[in-house]
C-alpha cells in the first residue's frame, strides 16, 4: 500500500512542471521522512526531475528575449480627448468643451473661446526597423498625437516624429534623432507554420520590456480591415501591446501586434497580428514618401456569394458583386455597371470583395486594369484606368453621402397596389419621394410593406427601400420585378438576386422564392 501511494504522489509531480515538482517532491520527502522506517526511501528536493520540452520547443525564450528586446520601446502618447465622447460620460453632459467662457480679465476682452477637450495620455508599442532611429507602430497609436515620447529598454526617453501613417493597414512609422540603434528585422520568406513558436515583446498595461510566448494559432483571420489577412497568435497580448513585434524562435519579426479578441479587455489567448510582409512593404512606403498610394477604380462592391450564384444560376461562382459605381469615376467610364460579378483582375482570380481591392489597390494612377465580369449570361472584360484610392477617411465620408434617413411616413393610398414576395410595391412618384426621403436619382420601386414572415422581412428589408435590380434588370415597375421571379421559378432557382437602394447605397439580396 506504501509504495503504491509513493507512486501516485510523484506520477502526479511529473504532470505538473519542473517548478511544481520541485515543490511537491519537497512536501512528499518531508512527510515520507516522518514517517519512514530504514527500509522505506526518502525523497529529497534535490532528487527532483527536470523535463525537455516538446521536441522542437526551446528550453528557454530568454537568449531570444536578450536579442530581440533592446530594439522593442514604449511609445508614449500625449493627445487631445474628443469632446463629444467626453458629453457621454456620466457627469460630464452638460460642460461645453467646444466654447467655454473666458475667466475675467483674463484675454483680450470678455467672450467666448474655442477649447479643445483635455489632454489624454496613452502607451502603445512600437520597434525600430533600422540603426539610424525609424520605428514601426500602430497608426491607431499615434493617429491624434500632439506628442510622442518613446522609452528604450535602457530607460533613455526620446522624443519622435511621424513619418507617416496608413490608416488601412494600420501601421506608423516613427523617427528619433541619433544613431546606432538596436534594430530587427522583417522575416518574409521564411514564415512559421501553424503550431510554431513565437514570442510577443512590448508594453502591456504599461509594463514595459514585457514578453509572451505562444504559438501560431491560425493564418488569414478576416477582421474587417480590407488590406491586411492577419496571423493569429494565442501568446497573450493586452491593451499597451499594439505596434509591438512578434518574433519567431531565431528573433525575426513576422508580425505587429494590433488586436485581440476580447469580451473582457484583457488576454484570452486570441490575438491578431499584421504578417511581416505586409508590414516591411507599407512601412518602406511610408519611409519613401510618407504616404501610401493605392490604385483605385471607384466601385462600391460587395462579396458575391454561393446564395447569390444560385439565384443567378451560376452554380458555385465566386467574385465581387459591383453595387454601385462613382458617377465619373473609373469604372463608370469603363462602362461597369451595377450587378456585374467581377471575377478576375489582369488574369488574377478573385473570390471575394476583399480580394478585388487588393488586386487593383497593387496599380498606380494610370494603369490599366483587366477585368472579366460576368453580365447576365455573358462574360466580357472591361478595361478600366486606375485612378488614386481616397484615404479612409474620405472613403468612410462618401459611404455616408446619402445622408442620415429621412423619417419614414405613410404613401398616398394606393388600390389593389401589387405584392412580389411578401412586399407591396408602389412607383416613386413626388409624393413618395417626399415622403421616404428617396433622392431624385433613384429610379425602381418602393416597399410600402412587408409581410412579416417574407424572407425580405427576415433580411432586413424596410418600408422606404427601393428595389433598382432583380439579377440583371433594370426594375422600373413591380411588372418588372415579378417577372424575373416567375422566369427563376421556371429555371428552377431557389431565389432572386435583388438590389436595394437605401440611403444613397445599394446592397444586393438574394430572396427566396419558394414561398
Amino acid at each position: 500500500m506504501t509504495s503504491k501511494k509513493t507512486g501516485y504522489l510523484l506520477g502526479a509531480v511529473a504532470g505538473i512542471g519542473v517548478a511544481a515538482a520541485a515543490l511537491a517532491a519537497t512536501d512528499v520527502g518531508l512527510t515520507l521522512a516522518e514517517k519512514s522506517g530504514p527500509s522505506m526511501p526518502v525523497i529529497r528536493a534535490s532528487t527532483a526531475p527536470v523535463f525537455a520540452p516538446p521536441p522542437g520547443a526551446p528550453l528557454s525564450f530568454a537568449d531570444i528575449f536578450e536579442q530581440v528586446s533592446p530594439a522593442v520601446v514604449s511609445v508614449n502618447v500625449t493627445s487631445r480627448a474628443d469632446a463629444s465622447v467626453l458629453r457621454q460620460i456620466p457627469g460630464f453632459e452638460g460642460l461645453p468643451f467646444g466654447i467655454i467662457p473666458r475667466a475675467p480679465g483674463g484675454g483680450e476682452e470678455d467672450g467666448e473661446e474655442e477649447q479643445q477637450g483635455p489632454t489624454q495620455m496613452s502607451a502603445g508599442s512600437g520597434f525600430f526597423i533600422s540603426a539610424d532611429g525609424y520605428i514601426v507602430t500602430n497608426n491607431h497609436v499615434v493617429e491624434n498625437a500632439e506628442e510622442i515620447k518613446v522609452v528604450l529598454k535602457d530607460e533613455r526617453e526620446l522624443v519622435a516624429e511621424i513619418v507617416g501613417r496608413d490608416e488601412a493597414t494600420d501601421l506608423a512609422v516613427l523617427k528619433v534623432k541619433g544613431a546606432n540603434f538596436p534594430y530587427v528585422s522583417f522575416e518574409n520568406d521564411a514564415v512559421p507554420r501553424v503550431g510554431d513558436w513565437v514570442i510577443a515583446v512590448g508594453n502591456p498595461f504599461g509594463l514595459t520590456a514585457t514578453a509572451t510566448s505562444g504559438i501560431v494559432s491560425a493564418y488569414g483571420r478576416d477582421i474587417g480591415e480590407t488590406f491586411v489577412d492577419f496571423i493569429q497568435i494565442d501568446a497573450p497580448i493586452n491593451r499597451g501591446n499594439s505596434g509591438g513585434p512578434t518574433f519567431d524562435i531565431y528573433g525575426r519579426v513576422i508580425g505587429v501586434n494590433t488586436a485581440i479578441f476580447s469580451p473582457s479587455g484583457g488576454s484570452v489567448g486570441i490575438g491578431f497580428a499584421i504578417p511581416a510582409a505586409t508590414a516591411d512593404t507599407i512601412t518602406k512606403q511610408l519611409i519613401a514618401s510618407g504616404s501610401v498610394t493605392r490604385g483605385y477604380i471607384g466601385a462600391t462592391i460587395q462579396n458575391y456569394t454561393r446564395e447569390m450564384a444560385e439565384a443567378q444560376g451560376l452554380g458555385d461562382q465566386r467574385g465581387a458583386i459591383v453595387s454601385d459605381t462613382v458617377p465619373g469615376g473609373p469604372s463608370a467610364r469603363a462602362g461597369l455597371q451595377p450587378g456585374d460579378v467581377v471575377i478576375s483582375v489582369n488574369g488574377v482570380a478573385v473570390g471575394t470583395s476583399s480580394e478585388l481591392t487588393r488586386e487593383v489597390a497593387k496599380a498606380s494612377a494610370g494603369d490599366t486594369l483587366r477585368l472579366e465580369v460576368i453580365r447576365g449570361d455573358a462574360r466580357r472584360t472591361i478595361q478600366v484606368r486606375s485612378g488614386v484610392r481616397p484615404n479612409e477617411r474620405e472613403l468612410a465620408a462618401n459611404d455616408n453621402s446619402g445622408g442620415p434617413s429621412t423619417p419614414r411616413g405613410q404613401t398616398p393610398d394606393q388600390p389593389a397596389a401589387p405584392q412580389v414576395l411578401g412586399m407591396t410595391l408602389a412607383p416613386i412618384d413626388d409624393a413618395a419621394r417626399r415622403s421616404f426621403g428617396i433622392a431624385a436619382e433613384v429610379r425602381g420601386v418602393v416597399v410600402t410593406a412587408l409581410a412579416s414572415s417574407s424572407d425580405a422581412a427576415r433580411k432586413g428589408l424596410r418600408r422606404g427601400d427601393v428595389i433598382v435590380r432583380a439579377n440583371s434588370r433594370v426594375i422600373a415597375a413591380a411588372s418588372d420585378l415579378a417577372a424575373e421571379v416567375e422566369a427563376a421559378r421556371k429555371a428552377g432557382r431557389p431565389s432572386v438576386l435583388v438590389g436595394v437602394s437605401r440611403d444613397g447605397r445599394t446592397l444586393f439580396l438574394p430572396l427566396d422564392i419558394a414561398q
